[in-house]
């Protein structure tokens, strides 16, 4: 695709899901990592730029809903999430993300469905209890975990909000608290991948082809926030979660069925330690050299022996380099 259609493919991705942020306060950076990923093509790359998107949008809706603040929430909810902020930040580092997103998906995916299921049997579930919400170790490592992943993936929304769409019972109170949350995390890990260089020319230019598109989504999100109901609030919240984990486990299964590049008879042979012909044992050269018939083998592997006795290392190296055994 030309260049153009790239930069409009990933400014409708920012359009569509700042608006679903701008109506909830969480989601846009879960929803939108794996399909910027297939256009930005590199991990770094689209967590910077889509952090700095959450970064701008939380800023505005604390600047102007200020006053909505539940700061007693915000605190108990800030300190344990800041305790598993810089875990997660050395776990996108040095592990791979696969397991970590794996995980993340099927929480989505339950807690989606079961918020949705609990939302409809209770319509009235927003005045229906006034007592506080039990604050239990479970809770307080659930948040804990949100401050992991959102180290690793700038995406801990899914985990917060659990907590969150239990306490905070007022849709602009919810909106406006997860804000300021999510402006002091990503300052936080902004000051981090400041440290580690992680600002180059592509981030920037990403962030500045997108942000008209950022712009639109938070006026429109803002707008049709107020304009919902609680009930339908509430709705949008655990069916944002359910499409999240969709599409996470999307991303995931994408990377799965990527077709793997084949390796050359050269890295094939480096990665089984095979340097000389002594090396080379049948097993080895099964799976080195599939085109070869099995009663061919025995003849071929012979042939190779003779070859480094008669032609020394020049033409092992030839059939390293190029797999080719002196047989059609």
């Amino acid at each position: 695709m030309d260049q153009w259609t790239l930069i409009l493919l990933f400014g409708l991705i920012v359009l569509v899901t700042q608006t679903l942020e701008g109506i909830t306060g969480f989601g846009s950076t879960v929803l939108a990592l794996p399909f910027a990923l297939m256009i930005l093509g590199d991990m770094d790359k689209t967590v910077s730029v889509l952090a700095m998107h959450t970064w701008l949008l939380a800023g505005y809706f604390v600047v102007v809903s200020w006053k909505h603040i539940d700061w007693k929430e915000f605190g108990f909810i800030a300190r344990h999430v800041f305790i598993g902020l810089p875990i997660g930040f050395l776990l996108f580092k040095n592990l791979d993300d696969t397991c970590l997103r794996i995980l993340l998906a099927l929480f989505m995916i339950g807690v989606g469905i079961h918020g949705i299921r609990r939302t409809r049997r209770n319509r009235r579930q927003t005045e229906a209890s006034t007592e506080p919400v039990r604050k239990s170790p479970l809770m307080r490592g659930i948040l804990f975990l949100g401050g992991v992943i959102h180290g690793a993936f700038a995406s801990g929304g899914p985990f917060i909000v659990l907590y969150a769409s239990r306490v905070l019972k007022d849709k602009t109170l919810f909106r406006v608290t997860l804000c300021l949350l999510w402006l002091c995390l990503n300052t936080l890990l902004m000051i981090g991948w400041t440290i580690d260089g992680r600002w180059t020319p592509e981030v920037r230019d990403a962030f500045l082809v997108s942000l008209p598109f950022l712009l639109l989504g938070i006026l429109v999100g803002n707008r049709l926030h107020h304009r919902v109901d609680e009930y339908v609030f509430r709705l949008i919240v655990f069916a944002l979660l359910l499409a999240g984990g969709c599409v996470v486990m999307y991303g995931v299964a994408g990377k799965w069925l990527e077709p793997q590049p084949q390796m050359s008879a050269y890295e094939s042979m480096e990665k089984h330690g095979i340097r000389t012909p002594e090396d080379l044992t049948e097993r080895h050269f099964a799976a080195l050299f599939p085109h070869v018939p099995q009663e061919h083998r025995a003849e071929i592997m012979e042939r190779l022996e003779a070859f480094a006795r008669e032609a020394g290392n020049e033409q092992w190296g030839v059939i390293r380099e190029t797999g080719y055994c002196g047989t059609e």
